[in-house]
């Protein structure tokens, strides 16, 4: 789903393919995947810091691997659908192994339909360990992971694919792993990965603002191309600073009692990464006259750095509020 690596005009490579390894790292996108596990390693730490759920070190593994397969997955059949639409006929440094013919759309079909199987046999283990609860938050996320490039109106197409990774690679993620430790469905792992969700938008959103053009020729309806180049400029500030602004009215509505449980205030660690948001939106307002010729082309891997910035703050807020707990008992 998220590629957030900059994109470069090309044709397939007439050189001799790279090797195996390299050629099915570039295949797989190992590096877009912070994009999704940060969220379980949050709702994890959520569920033992503030619900007191003792540590299940098999359940948590479950649940960050299946996130990963069901990721990978999701990147190669995204792939040959765009390749077999001759949709995106772009490359990049990073990316492109089926366009540059280093792998056929078999193969990519074939491990794409892999990764798929294995992480929803990780998924089916993990609903007999825990129980229904995990099986329909499964059924919610393979269902909008299929319907994001399948079906009739794929949501990728249809300016539904902000809300598509917003719930698979955010709020469900968070909610799973929450769920695996406690054993129990809550709003809370929901509510409190809203902000980090935000951010995973903001990278798909930054990718799209980029491919305006080339979508819109191909017929695809992206919320940047809907929006067009002015607009998308103001939701992408949205989407960088909204995450900040609702850890704020959680810690208000946590001092004046209005929610429950209540948002520690070691959260406020997490506004390290403003200045970083700053940095990447003078560089989206900069879009017509970077300062440097890669400054907008890679604007969704930047936002991607700072999302795993901003979930790896949100986490370490969650353990400072543990340990300051355990010194004050």
């Amino acid at each position: 789903m998220i590629e957030a690596t900059p994109t470069i005009q090309s044709h397939p490579d007439q050189q001799p393919p790279p090797p195996w390894l390299k050629k099915w790292m570039v295949a797989t996108r190992p590096f877009a995947l912070p994009a999704s596990t940060m969220s379980v390693i949050f709702g994890t730490v959520l569920a033992i810091t503030i619900a007191n759920a003792p540590f299940n070190l098999l359940h948590f593994v479950a649940a960050f691997f299946g996130m990963v397969f069901l990721h990978t997955g999701s990147n190669l059949l995204n792939d040959v659908f765009d390749f077999k639409k001759g949709i995106d006929r772009n490359v990049n440094p990073v990316s492109g192994a089926v366009i540059r013919g280093w792998i056929t759309p078999a193969q990519a079909l074939r491990a794409g339909l892999f990764f798929l199987l294995i992480g929803i046999i990780i998924g089916l283990f993990m609903v007999s360990r825990v129980g229904r609860p995990i099986l329909w938050i499964g059924i919610i996320g393979v269902s909008v992971g299929g319907f994001y490039t399948w079906g009739p109106m794929p949501l990728k197409f249809n300016a539904l694919g902000d809300l598509a990774v917003f719930l698979n690679f955010g709020v469900l993620g968070s909610l799973g792993a929450w769920t695996v430790q406690t054993g129990s469905l809550s709003w809370t792992p929901v509510l409190w990965a809203i902000p980090m969700s935000i951010f995973v938008v903001g990278i798909l959103h930054a990718n799209n603002w980029r491919d305006i053009q080339s979508d819109r020729a191909g017929g695809i309806q992206t919320m940047a191309s809907v929006l067009g180049d002015t607009a998308s400029e103001g939701y992408y500030i949205f989407l960088l600073l909204s995450p900040f602004a609702i850890i704020l009215l959680y810690l208000f509505l946590s001092i004046i009692d209005g929610l429950q449980p209540k948002m520690p205030l070691t959260f406020l660690i997490t506004f390290l990464a403003v200045p970083k948001a700053i940095k990447l939106i003078k560089k989206g307002k900069r879009r017509k006259y970077p300062a440097m010729p890669l400054d907008f082309i890679a604007l969704d891997g930047e936002t991607a750095q700072l999302n795993l910035v901003f979930g790896i703050l949100c986490t370490v807020a969650l353990g400072l509020y543990a340990f300051v707990s355990m010194v004050l008992k």
